[in-house]
C-alpha cells in the first residue's frame, strides 16, 4: 500500500467517529433515574393501526428498522390504537427486538387494567414495559395505583400519565402535584402552547419527564407550512423541511424529553430522527419559530 493511501485511511478512520458522533441523536436524560432518552421517539397513533394488511405491517417493520438504525429508542402505543400494537410485536421481532428498545405503552380501560397490560404486553412480544402510563387519565383513581404496584414488584421501570388535546389540564397538574410520577405526556408544538404556562414549568420543577404529542397534529399542522418556503435560518439550526422545525422547537424546550411523531414512511422517521441532531434553537428563535408558525 502506497504511504499517500494508508495515510489517508487512518485520517478517514480516526475521523469516522466524530462524524458519528455529531450525527448521533441528542438525549435528555429522565430526571427520577438518569437515564438518557433520545430526543425524537416513534408514536403509533394511526398509522400503525393497520389491520391485517401484510403490505402495511411490512412498511411499519421498515419504520422500526429505520428508527433504530437512526438511533431511536422510544417507541409508545396504546390497546386504544386498533392493531398497532401487534404491528410493532411483529415489527420488533422481524428486525431482532433491538436491545435499545424503550417500550411505552398505556393503560385505557375503566376496569381490570392489569389483564389489559398482560394482553398488551404480549401483543408486544416483550419481557416488561419501560413505561406504562394512564391514558387521558380515564379511570386513574383506579389504574395509576394498580401501575405503582406493578413498579414497586419491578414489573415495569417508570409510570406516568397522558393527556391530548389540552384536555384535564387542571386535573393534570393536580395529580402531577400530587402522585410519584416519572412521565408525563401532553400535547406541544408551536401552535398548541398550552402546557408552556403551568405544566412545562412544574415537569421542570416536580423532575417529571415529559413526552410530547401529536406534535404535527396528525399532520394539519405541516399541511399549510409545506405552501411556504423554508425560511433562511432554518439552515442555522440544520433543518431542510418545516416538519423538522417544529421538532426541534419542541425538543429544544428545556422541560421537554422526546417528542414522538407518529408516520408509516421510512423516508419520514429519517426526517424526523435527523431533527434531533444538530444546533437547536434558542429562546429568541423559539419565539420566531411560534410567531411564524402562528401566522400561516
Amino acid at each position: 500500500m502506497h504511504r499517500r493511501t494508508a495515510l489517508h485511511l487512518l485520517s478517514l478512520a480516526a475521523t469516522a467517529p466524530l462524524a458519528q458522533a455529531a450525527d448521533a441523536p441528542q438525549t435528555r436524560p429522565v430526571p427520577s433515574t438518569g437515564e438518557h432518552l433520545p430526543v425524537v421517539g416513534l408514536g403509533s397513533w394511526i398509522t400503525f393501526n393497520v389491520g391485517r394488511d401484510p403490505q402495511g405491517r411490512r412498511e411499519c417493520g421498515d419504520v422500526l428498522g429505520a428508527f433504530f438504525a437512526a438511533g431511536g429508542r422510544l417507541v409508545d402505543s396504546s390497546p386504544m390504537y386498533g392493531s398497532s400494537q401487534s404491528v410493532i410485536g411483529e415489527g420488533l421481532q422481524r428486525i431482532g427486538r433491538p436491545p435499545a428498545l424503550f417500550a411505552a405503552d398505556k393503560v385505557w380501560t375503566s376496569s381490570r387494567g392489569a389483564e389489559q397490560v398482560e394482553a398488551s404486553r404480549q401483543l408486544w412480544q416483550v419481557p416488561r414495559f419501560d413505561l406504562l402510563q394512564v391514558h387521558n387519565l380515564l379511570a386513574w383513581e383506579q389504574q395509576l395505583p394498580l401501575l405503582l404496584q406493578m413498579k414497586q414488584a419491578g414489573r415495569v421501570r417508570y409510570v406516568g400519565i397522558t393527556t391530548s388535546e389540552g384536555r384535564r389540564h387542571s386535573e393534570f397538574e393536580r395529580l402531577m402535584r400530587a402522585q410519584p410520577l416519572d412521565f408525563v405526556q401532553l400535547t406541544y408544538n408551536p401552535v398548541d402552547r398550552e402546557a408552556e404556562q403551568r405544566l412545562l414549568p412544574l415537569a421542570r420543577e416536580r423532575g417529571i419527564a415529559v413526552i410530547a404529542n401529536r406534535p404535527f397534529q396528525e399532520g394539519a399542522l405541516l399541511k399549510p407550512l409545506r405552501r411556504q418556503k423554508l425560511p433562511a435560518w432554518a439552515g442555522e439550526i440544520g433543518c431542510t423541511t418545516w416538519a423538522q422545525v417544529v421538532l426541534k422547537f419542541i425538543v429544544s424546550h428545556p422541560a421537554m424529553t422526546c417528542a414522538i411523531p407518529a408516520t408509516s414512511r421510512v423516508d419520514h422517521v429519517r426526517e424526523n430522527m435527523a431533527a434531533a441532531s444538530g444546533r437547536m434553537p434558542d429562546e429568541a428563535l423559539r419565539r420566531r419559530i411560534a410567531a411564524e408558525i402562528g401566522r400561516l
